[in-house]
């Protein structure tokens, strides 16, 4: 059976590139006779293999020498209460911007151990726009922002990176690491789960300035506690070893194609492919506001929704896959990722066209 172009928000499509390396690796590591799932994390073998992610990681984000970089466990939705766990710092209150489904977990999580004020919320317009950046207005007692740049669902994101002075910023790049050159110096914290740009879900990855390490809330459990993870260089307890590989393998991946700059221009010429098609039709309309539209989930609607089900059924007759949306949106959402090929994107508009012509 031949690959399908895979549209899910995650986990999501992985390079082929990858997928076959980790297939020709997979009953002998370089001469170990056994499989890195086999290998003990403590292990030379291994040890290397995190040594060398670790630094290709570094060298794809330029991440500062003053920020350690912590391969964990438990997605991005554990990071909710391991961000006020570590950051909160003595300090009663933080801010945060509620621009979708993923901010309102991380404000539902964070209410568990501070004071919690949203400075800004687009709910009022079902989540489909940013705020304007001068409306931002911060606290002058505020631990950290915490903000969330893309949102996989409503495919709506940050076009610009929040000015917070001296406050510590705080990011959920689950969706967008990896995706574009980013300013790492912009930021305290910077987590995300690996299913979407960085590998298989199992791996989460935090960036975290070094004086932001060392003071975390009474009863944080050790797994918790970013200075005991960093000063144990990730394995205080046992990593998602085979995550930690395959992502490795797709930071030499991208390494190989040129690193981020080449990255990021496949991914705005993919998603402006696609944008193009949707506005250029008026059988598909994009809920998004033009200036918060995501290049990474681009959801669209069909004029009658009564043509979801066989939009969908002749899709992934055509071998695309997984482009349903969220149900709390409707609609189609297609993830395009950085592993999504741009001849995914092709085949993709390619169908659209073909099925406005026959319904429309």
């Amino acid at each position: 059976m031949s690959r399908v172009f895979n549209f899910s928000a995650g986990p999501a499509t992985l390079p082929e590139a990858v997928l076959q390396r980790a297939r020709d690796e997979m009953l002998d590591w370089r001469g170990t006779g056994m499989s890195v799932m086999e290998m003990s994390h403590r292990g030379k073998a291994f040890m290397s293999i995190a040594v060398q992610a670790e630094a290709d990681f570094r060298e794809l984000l330029a991440v500062p020498d003053n920020y350690r970089v912590l391969f964990l466990q438990g997605g991005a939705s554990l990071q909710f209460a391991g961000v006020p766990m570590n950051l909160l710092r003595g300090k009663p209150t933080a801010d945060y911007i509620n621009t979708g489904a993923w901010s309102k977990k991380a404000i539902a999580q964070a209410k568990k151990y501070c004071d919690v004020n949203v400075v800004a919320s687009t709910e009022d317009s079902g989540f489909t726009r940013v705020p304007a950046a001068d409306s931002l207005a911060f606290s002058d007692d505020a631990a950290y922002v915490h903000y969330t740049p893309n949102e996989t669902i409503g495919g709506v994101e940050f076009q610009y990176v929040p000015d917070t002075g001296d406050i510590p910023l705080v990011a959920d790049m689950s969706s967008t690491i990896l995706s574009r050159p980013i300013d790492i110096a912009k930021f305290g914290v910077i987590y995300a789960g690996a299913q979407k740009n960085i590998g298989p879900a199992g791996l989460t990855i935090v960036i975290v300035r070094d004086d932001l390490i060392g003071e975390v809330l009474p009863g944080t459990p050790d797994v918790m506690n970013y200075k005991s993870q960093a000063d144990a260089d990730s394995m205080l307890n046992t990593p998602p070893t085979y995550s930690w590989y395959l992502a490795g393998l797709v930071f030499q991946w991208l390494k190989h194609l040129g690193g981020l700059n080449s990255m990021a221009e496949i991914n705005q010429r993919k998603a402006a492919k696609l944008y193009a098609a949707i506005d250029g039709s008026d059988f598909y309309s994009s809920p998004v506001a033009a200036d918060s539209r995501s290049w990474m989930n681009v959801p669209f609607t069909l004029a009658d929704p009564a043509l979801d089900k066989p939009f969908l059924e002749g899709a992934e007759a055509a071998g695309l896959a997984t482009l349903k949306g969220h149900r709390s949106v409707g609609g189609m959402r297609a993830s395009i990722y950085n592993a999504m090929p741009e001849e995914g994107v092709d085949a993709l508009i390619a169908y659209m066209k073909e099925f406005e012509q026959q319904h429309g």
